[in-house]
């Protein structure tokens, strides 16, 4: 199953979604004590473990973290290499003070975003995929 990578198709039916929670990055030694059905997401860096949880988790656990995010999910299927994507919402977020950490999943993009510009992104967003 092959992705999307036209980039007119992609930005016209990428369909953000804003899935319920509050979102937190942190980082880890090692996670035995964590358990895998609570890791959003996981990349291992030199100098640790990131880890992206909910709040609530990460509170439970008492990890650290300084940026509480909302989650939006792109609901278009895309291509891992198609090209312009990321390039092209990042870059109208940013040009509405919006910054955003992007993972891309194999079905999706997913972008976290600080939580109180929930709703700003997802009406540029919704505007930059009209636009095409």
């Amino acid at each position: 199953m092959t992705g999307e990578k036209n980039l007119s198709v992609l930005i016209r039916e990428m369909k953000p979604f804003v899935n319920k929670g509050e979102y937190v990055f942190t980082t880890v030694k090692d996670i035995p004590n964590i358990n895998k059905e609570d890791i959003v997401g996981q990349f291992k860096e030199a100098e640790g473990i990131t880890l992206i949880l909910e709040k609530k988790v990460a509170d439970n656990l008492e990890l650290a973290y300084s940026f509480i995010a909302s989650w939006i999910t792109l609901k278009i299927h895309s291509a891992l290499d198609a090209v312009g994507l990321t390039a092209a919402f990042s870059s109208e977020l940013a040009k509405h003070d919006i910054s955003c950490n992007v993972v891309a999943g194999f079905y999706h993009d997913h972008i976290f975003v600080d939580k109180k510009d929930e709703t700003k992104t997802i009406n540029v967003l919704t505007n930059l995929s009209k636009s095409i």
